[in-house]
């Protein structure tokens, strides 16, 4: 595998006039990214139809604007930066009560085998979660994890601030969406890609990359993985 980058803007968007939900499919096995799936969904003004993922978790985050999320039709306020967690099978909707789109950054994977928590949290505020060390000056904040009782992935999002840091690889798969801030995504030694707001990536293990912030104010990143655990478990090629 050798990873994948694309801007959100080039991607088709598919909408149902039924609906008030548009989707991009920013990621998915056509990438070569065959346990998560990615998309960025806006919600329009009104209430969406019944949404399920079948058999694969969702976990999704609210890029802007805010709503409700009915789940199984118990009501669960949403607003930006604040990421949910809807499990295989449970069935949803969001409704928008304003004039903008609430954009959500979606990401699904494979419904977990064995037991799974009993108890879960269905919306978590990232202003809520304790800020963690990712290395020299970057800094993460886990939204949903299993601390939330989703048992295999963990979503967070991470600061880094001008510069590179080492380039470094994972062990799990991951993707990516550029919250804010602009950089360039160096990765397995082929040409650098510009990455702005909107930049979807897909890293697979154990691919050597890095993400380099050019700007001059932090580069804000939302990511998932599978298998759940630490997004600062990164290993460094010493050869």
């Amino acid at each position: 595998m050798t990873g994948y980058s694309v801007q959100e803007r080039d991607v088709a968007v598919a909408r149902d006039p039924d609906d008030t939900v548009s989707v991009s499919v920013t990621i998915d096995d056509s990438a070569g990214a065959e346990m998560l799936l990615q998309r960025v969904m806006r919600f329009g003004h009104g209430r969406s139809r019944p949404r399920t993922a079948e058999q694969r978790d969702e976990i999704g985050y609210v890029v802007s604007g805010s709503g409700t999320l009915y789940l199984d039709e118990e009501p669960h306020p949403l607003e930006a930066d604040m990421g949910f967690y809807v499990r295989a099978g449970e069935r949803y909707e969001i409704e928008n009560e304003g004039d903008a789109d609430l954009v959500v950054v979606s990401v699904t994977a494979p419904e977990p085998t064995g037991d799974v928590p009993e108890t879960r949290k269905v919306t978590v505020r990232v202003a809520d979660q304790p800020i963690l060390p990712a290395g020299k000056d970057r800094e993460f904040r886990f939204v949903i994890n299993p601390d939330a009782g989703c048992k295999d992935v963990t979503q967070f999002v991470g600061i880094i601030p001008p510069g590179r840091a080492p380039t470094h690889y994972h062990l799990y798969d991951e993707v990516i969406y550029v919250l804010d801030g602009e950089g360039v995504l160096h990765i397995d030694g082929r040409e650098d890609t510009p990455i702005r707001r909107g930049t979807c990536i897909y890293l697979p293990p154990p691919i050597q990359h890095c993400l380099e912030n050019t700007g001059t104010r932090p580069l804000r990143v939302l990511g998932a993985f599978h298998p759940a655990g630490s997004a600062s478990e990164a290993y460094e090629d010493t050869d």
